[in-house]
């Protein structure tokens, strides 16, 4: 697999000077083609400023940072724009839906934008809500689904030209927990069909779904699982994940079967 991220040495400085905050912190990691990733950490922790430099939606302060062997701070606009068009795909824990648009509209209308015919458009949008188990739906507006509804059109739209990176940022975090299995079964799917799939979370039921967890805290690297085979990543999945208890001074180890989705 060919190296697709390649972030060296990046920190992020808001407030440069006596107020500074520095949201990461010489930060180096790459992520190559075809992995599942999951970077995963608190609120404060940095994840959700690496997400946006990750989806060229912001510029490191300091540092390199490298898409597809090309070094982002030499790209304009225009290749920025086109990038986060055609080649990154973006989920949302908000779903950024149209409200009174239908879920077709709402998955056609980036390929509007995008230049592309009428013709393909729909037949895109169309196997785009097929692909999230939406066939039936296509007609429905946001306020006539539930929120899991809602974020596979938020999914549909994002894959609807095939991208080959799927960003996404806390995806199930407004969903109940029956929606969110739904969606992480959705994104394992697009990983097993060969999409590099990127996930930002707080959450570490949802983290051991990934091939690979990269934890970050107080705008550093704290551990990286590393590349893993499905056999290596089921070990990972076996040992105990400690979950904080907010408000009490202990923590609660629950084991991988506790995690299963029957």
């Amino acid at each position: 697999m060919e190296v697709l991220v390649d972030i060296r040495d990046v920190s992020k400085i808001y407030n440069p000077g006596e107020n500074e905050v520095k949201a990461l912190d010489h930060v180096s990691v790459s992520i190559r083609e075809g992995e599942y990733v999951a970077i995963i950490g608190q609120s404060g922790s940095g994840k959700s400023t690496l997400m946006n430099i990750l989806g060229c939606l912001d510029i490191p302060s300091d540092g390199e940072y490298y898409l597809h062997g090309k070094n982002v701070k030499d790209l304009n606009d225009n290749e920025l724009s086109d990038i986060r068009n055609k080649e990154i795909g973006f989920v949302f824990q908000g779903f950024n839906l149209i409200a009174n648009l239908t879920a077709f509209e709402n998955v056609e209308l980036p390929l509007i934008y995008r230049g592309i015919s009428k013709t393909k458009r729909e037949a895109f949008a169309e196997a785009a809500l097929e692909k999230v188990g939406l066939g039936n739906r296509m007609e429905h507006k946001p306020a006539e689904m539930s929120g899991g509804q809602q974020q596979r059109v938020a999914i549909a739209r994002a894959i609807a030209q095939a991208p080959p990176v799927i960003l996404a940022d806390e995806p199930t975090g407004n969903l109940d927990s029956r929606s969110t299995w739904e969606i992480m079964d959705i994104l394992e799917n697009l990983h097993s069909e060969g999409r590099t799939v990127i996930l930002i979370t707080h959450n570490n039921e949802i983290a051991v779904r990934a091939k690979r967890i990269i934890t970050i805290r107080d705008g550093r690297i704290e551990s990286d699982t590393g590349i893993q085979t499905d056999e290596a990543s089921d070990d990972a999945i076996d040992q105990a994940v400690s979950v904080e208890i907010t408000g009490e001074d202990q923590t609660v180890e629950f084991d991988a079967e506790d995690f299963t989705n029957d």
